[in-house]
């Protein structure tokens, strides 16, 4: 009698910089498990509470809320965070471990693997913080459609939970999945006719090169 039938093994999807409640809708339709939304002024994809609020609508429960802040005061992300709601915090620019104290959400911290000092930076943050590993440049705060260094994120995925961002979209986040066995995938540029703006079509291909991927993992391991 053979063994019973497991699920093959499926990394959780965050599509980012989500600025319209449709595409909200639609990456739940299709599996999210988290959307995100920028509070960063300097991002192409930043949104106001009010935009926030029509999107959170269209998240049902156990779906996650993610705000994305960069180097923002404690007190201003609870305040974004309570209007919402958001359920995750991410904090994407040069925030210090100790602001984790002044928090009372669940925290994503992301920062380059490939950049100067990573491995003792990403140390420093207690393992029951998520880390998200984005494309390394001194410049911009993410959305740069550049990979992260997979060799790298793939050695820090074995030792802790990892969030893989940078440049995903339908051609390359198989690969990226068979080489890095992240927990989770982020996409924002990658399914996007302009910034901000998801296309229906990319986003679809996207989850069903994920769903691949998984199936093909789930095969070797067979």
């Amino acid at each position: 009698m053979s063994g019973p039938a497991f699920a093959p093994w499926l990394p959780r999807v965050k599509v980012c910089g989500v600025t319209r409640p449709g595409d909200a809708a639609r990456a739940v339709e299709l599996g999210a498990a988290a959307i995100g939304m920028i509070f960063w002024p300097g991002s192409p994809r930043a949104i106001d509470v009010a935009t926030a609020r029509a999107i959170a609508r269209e998240v049902p429960p156990f779906i996650a809320t993610v705000g994305v802040f960069v180097d923002e005061e404690p007190a201003a992300i609870a305040r974004v965070a309570d209007a919402v709601p958001l359920a995750v915090v991410q904090l994407h620019g040069d925030e210090p471990p100790d602001v984790l104290a002044q928090l009372v959400r669940p925290v994503i911290k992301a920062l380059a693997p490939s950049a100067p000092g990573a491995e003792a930076r990403a140390a420093r943050w207690p393992g029951w913080v998520t880390l998200l590993l984005d494309a390394y440049d001194p410049g911009r705060r993410g959305g740069t459609g550049r990979t992260a260094d997979w060799t790298i994120a793939a050695a820090w995925a074995l030792r802790r939970r990892v969030v893989l961002s940078g440049g995903l979209h339908a051609g390359n986040v198989g690969d990226a999945i068979a080489r890095v066995r992240p927990w989770a995938v982020d996409v924002a540029s990658g399914v996007e006719s302009a910034p901000g703006v998801k296309d229906a079509a990319r986003l679809s291909a996207f989850f069903h090169a994920v769903a691949a991927a998984a199936e093909s993992a789930g095969e070797e391991r067979a």
